[in-house]
């Protein structure tokens, strides 16, 4: 393509995870443009055991963040439980309160809720609302004041840039970290076999239902009581997620969802860009704040090389990627 100039099209925006106060802080320090984390609790969807911030945490890393001129987003990201409202609503009320630069929301009730109670508040949609045509944006950002939506895992560079050419608001997209089964919202999987929900509980594949047994030279890995996958001797072994397990359908063994591979597009940020993205988001509030440096400082080189028309690669990032292997995703799907 051709090369894009600065002048032509606004600078990506680099959204990062934050999964603890340190994280925040390495995030911020390693070139992050706007940080992202969630509440101790249910009301997130990254509700893991020794994550998250509670509200003096919270306060205290906005103050950071916003002394290094950082944003800070609070996803408030799941599903509301029937009939106990409180403590989604709490969570709103305690984000904004304490200087939140934006709510990341799921659920339609909960968004009108925050519109209503915090208009003065941002509200940005939830990938998990899986929101992904130009009715359904428009929609939120009529009814309910939504400026900004993360864009599912489902479409191409080129639907991209026709979806931005049809909405008046904001997108954000992934660009480097786990992919779920391009279903957000609505997966059953985990908590079909563990009773713990995603999208109401806030854990995919909890740890406490994790096991690895070795067998031989092999190791199989369990969630609850399912086998997940069994790995040969010296086979990278992925954390088990249903839907990246090794199945046998027809007689045949192999990963029937998907693979477990991690999404990684840095070298497409110039296509990205000349799509209308605003702002590029980067998975993991489940990682330490090693791999929070590693991979904010390679695609703050990258952002900053596309924003003049240049490409870079970010070969470092495979030692951090899921099976040390990368994908490029729907952004470059050849099937219809």
């Amino acid at each position: 393509m051709n090369k894009i100039t600065a002048t032509e099209t606004k600078r990506l925006e680099l959204v990062c995870p934050a999964g603890t106060p340190a994280a925040l802080k390495a995030a911020v320090l390693a070139g992050a443009d706007t940080v992202y984390l969630g509440f101790r609790d249910e009301t997130n969807a990254r509700n893991f055991p020794g994550l998250n911030f509670n509200r003096d945490e919270l306060a205290a890393g906005i103050d950071f963040a916003h002394d290094h001129d950082v944003k800070v987003l609070v996803a408030v990201n799941t599903f509301p439980e029937a009939g106990n409202f409180g403590p989604w609503k709490q969570a709103v009320d305690d984000a904004a309160e304490r200087g939140a630069d934006a709510l990341i929301l799921a659920d339609i009730g909960l968004t009108a809720y925050a519109a209503d109670a915090h208009p003065g508040t941002r509200r940005h949609l939830s990938v998990q609302a899986a929101a992904s045509n130009p009715e359904a944006i428009n929609f939120y950002q009529n009814e309910l004041g939504v400026r900004r939506v993360v864009l599912p895992r489902v479409l191409t560079i080129p639907e991209i840039a026709t979806l931005n050419s049809q909405i008046n608001v904001e997108t954000e997209i992934f660009v480097f970290g786990g992919l779920c089964v391009m279903a957000e919202g609505r997966c059953a999987l985990s908590s079909y076999v563990t009773g713990v929900s995603p999208n109401k509980d806030g854990a995919c594949s909890p740890a406490s239902h994790v096991r690895y047994e070795e067998q031989g030279e092999r190791l199989t890995s369990r969630l609850g009581d399912s086998v997940i996958n069994t790995f040969e001797a010296g086979e990278a072994a992925a954390y088990p997620t249903l839907c990246k397990g090794r199945f046998v359908q027809n007689d045949k063994t192999s990963y029937l969802f998907e693979e477990p591979t991690s999404l990684s597009v840095a070298h497409l940020l110039p296509e990205i860009q000349a799509a209308g993205v605003t702002a590029l988001k980067i998975e993991g509030r489940q990682r330490g704040r090693a791999y929070v440096s590693k991979v904010v400082a390679a695609f703050r080189r990258a952002v900053d090389a596309a924003a003049l028309g240049d490409r870079v690669e970010v070969t470092e990032l495979i030692s951090v990627s899921e099976g040390q292997k990368d994908t490029t995703g729907a952004y470059q799907r050849g099937w219809k």
